[in-house]
């Protein structure tokens, strides 16, 4: 079962889903975005635009994905739209993730902007990949299943900038910034990021957790540790890229109401909690009213869920 608005780049079947041990991380210059004088300007004017009648936004550094590269594989996908999702067998490590530096401003400028179609078939034609201008920025989402065995699902709020009033699954984004800054650093420092590609992973699998903190409201001690299920584009956003998670909570969903009715740290960003069984969940698809009523990133890590079927730890 597919969606237009959402595609699989790589899922985890074959392992049932992959822990922090099992994945590393290549940072390098060569894995940012391409771009020339005519692009950056035109960057400029949407972010201008953006800003000008949204005050509150704010540019901030994210982990670009360029390709990735499964153990078994003969050698590494050139680029996102060629990515194989065949798994298979093999110790670890069984995944890297090739990635770079991109911003928020550069995401609303090349995969948010209206030229993203134009942008797509520049890449492919000058630099054959049409990922190559874009920023592809890495989101990370979470099917957050509780003690009594209920999926997590928000209601987003009006006032976010992508899909409002859809309903969601806690997510957000790996922090360049957080990771420096454990390392002792205040600034971002690619040279500090590529020597610490360890400290990039665990980023990757602790901000899914945070993001479920802040948004849900639970604790940390409450939570499994994350199994990565793989990685969904969203082509309502140019094929952006979102590595999704599966997490247990030992709570049960009445107590996991509870504590997002007290409101949480970013309890603004959604206005409702809804539960729906890990069955349930494992047989949505799109003749499903609610299917209907999911923002493409939920399309995208429910697909996920029903090809990995990761077992509950």
């Amino acid at each position: 079962m597919m969606d237009p608005e959402v595609s699989l780049l790589l899922h985890c079947a074959a392992w049932r889903g992959l822990r922090q041990s099992q994945v590393q991380v290549e940072l390098s210059e060569r894995y940012n975005r391409q771009t020339d004088a005519a692009l950056q300007r035109h960057i400029e004017e949407v972010w201008t635009a953006r800003v000008s009648k949204e005050p509150w936004l704010f540019d901030g550094a994210k982990f670009r994905l360029h390709s990735f590269h499964d153990a078994q594989l003969s050698s590494c996908t050139p680029s996102l739209q060629n990515g194989d999702s065949t798994n298979h067998h093999v110790s670890a490590p069984l995944l890297t993730l090739r990635v770079g530096l991109t911003s928020y401003k550069d995401y609303l400028g090349t995969n948010w902007s209206s030229r993203a179609a134009e942008l797509r078939r520049r890449g492919e034609a000058e630099l054959g990949s049409s990922q190559a201008l874009l920023a592809q920025p890495l989101g990370v989402g979470g099917v957050v299943c509780t003690g009594d065995g209920q999926v997590v699902f928000i209601r987003r709020s009006q006032e976010v900038a992508e899909a409002g009033g859809k309903l969601d699954l806690p997510g957000g984004h790996p922090e360049p910034k957080v990771v420096c800054e454990r390392l002792g650093e205040t600034k971002i420092d690619v040279n500090l990021l590529e020597k610490s590609p360890q400290a990039v992973v665990a980023e990757l699998f602790s901000s899914i957790c945070a993001e479920i903190r802040d948004e849900v409201n639970i604790p940390l001690s409450s939570l499994g540790e994350p199994l990565l299920m793989g990685v969904a584009l969203n082509h309502t956003s140019a094929g952006r890229p979102s590595a999704e998670f599966y997490i247990s909570c030992s709570l049960s969903s009445e107590e996991v109401r509870e504590l997002y009715l007290k409101g949480g740290a970013e309890a603004n960003e959604s206005t409702d909690i809804v539960f729906l069984s890990r069955a349930e969940t494992l047989q949505l698809d799109r003749r499903s009213a609610l299917w209907l009523e999911l923002c493409p990133a939920a399309k995208g890590a429910i697909i996920l869920f029903q090809t990995v079927n990761p077992e509950q730890s």
